[in-house]
């Protein structure tokens, strides 16, 4: 397939996000030509446009679904077909079998990984070309025209509530409830646990109530949250899990575990995270992470899905041109939904 397409690039010589005319890229061996059905912004996208020394342009978006629209060679007998509605992961060309691959693509030992929207194009295009290893044919439950969420932020915030070893009734507070935080109230909820959102913004706290928060709080306008808290959970969270960037985020997540329970680790601050040493030492709490992880566990993570009716809460968007101003709100903070483009 020859011709060209739209694609929302980032260009670092105008430093702005564009809409440009590229190529519709070739499917190479082992990987499929996906005609885009939906793409989604992630707060990840943004640290792509902060990389430094960038010289071309780059696609942004690591999150879509589509269909198959050409299968490459060595991939035809994979189980797979030209028009499956498909999703997949982002991190691409990794050999999918050795140990790293089986802890996160991005630990491949044998070949060198590639990031779409960091180092090789992303999805905010019309087609795009993805490993077959990466896919996964969606259920009929699930509408590729809104799927793409799922591929970053719903597989992210279920593996990382899942590895929050939650029992029924358990308390589990959720700080930054943004896309992904709302994600995980809900899977939280279907898990049984009981659920605080805490999070700076009144908009987003809404939404986490109506995504099934038991309690919210705005941790920069109620003074007294954290004791509030702690009086309600009867000495703290099974387990916090912090899905914001902010470094601040983890500094107020730690006094609401309570003892021997867990922080998960999820929103990637700029300048990392730091621990006391000694509560690690003497078990004050345990600090575990997770995020996308492999194909091989993405079925668990749809099955799920699937069976609770889990959804994200999402902003509809027609067209890639208005990419540029999705990603302005984003930066400003005033996004407080996925936001999709449907193609």
């Amino acid at each position: 397939m020859s011709g060209t397409m739209k694609a929302v690039q980032w260009d670092p010589i105008q430093q702005k996000v564009v809409v440009n005319t590229v190529p519709i890229p070739t499917p190479g061996p082992g990987e499929f030509l996906i005609k885009l059905a939906s793409a989604s912004l992630c707060h990840s996208d943004l640290m792509s446009i902060a990389i430094p020394d960038r010289k071309e342009p780059i696609t942004l978006g690591h999150e879509g679904a589509g269909y198959i629209e050409k299968i490459g060679s060595a991939a035809g007998d994979k189980g797979f077909r030209v028009g499956d509605a498909v999703g997949f992961l982002y991190v691409q060309h990794g050999c999918y079998e050795c140990k790293g691959c089986l802890v996160h693509n991005n630990h491949c030992i044998v070949n060198q990984m590639q990031v779409n929207g960091f180092t090789i194009p992303g999805f905010f295009a019309e087609y795009n070309v993805v490993d077959w290893q990466n896919c996964i044919v969606l259920p009929k439950e699930i509408d590729v025209k809104t799927a793409s969420p799922i591929f970053c932020a719903g597989i992210t915030s279920y593996h990382c509530i899942d590895s929050c070893e939650l029992k029924p009734n358990d308390w589990v507070a959720i700080v930054g409830c943004g896309g992904l935080g709302q994600l995980a109230i809900q899977y939280a909820k279907a898990m049984g646990a009981r659920v605080i959102g805490v999070d700076v913004n009144d908009d987003t706290l809404a939404n986490a109530k109506a995504q099934g928060a038991d309690y919210v709080f705005n941790s920069l306008s109620n003074k007294t949250y954290k004791e509030e808290i702690l009086k309600l959970t009867d000495g703290g969270a099974k387990s916090v899990a912090v899905f914001s960037a902010a470094e601040a985020a983890y500094e107020s997540a730690i006094p609401l575990i309570e003892i021997g329970g867990i922080l998960l680790v999820a929103g990637l601050p700029k300048n990392g995270v730091r621990f006391d040493a000694l509560d690690i030492a003497v078990g004050k709490y345990r600090v575990k992470g997770d995020s996308t992880g492999t194909p091989q566990r993405m079925p668990k993570a749809i099955d799920f899905i699937v069976k609770h009716s889990i959804r994200p809460e999402i902003e509809i968007h027609d067209t890639l041109d208005d990419v540029p101003e999705m990603v302005a709100r984003m930066k400003a903070g005033k996004s407080t939904k996925k936001m999709v483009v449907c193609l």
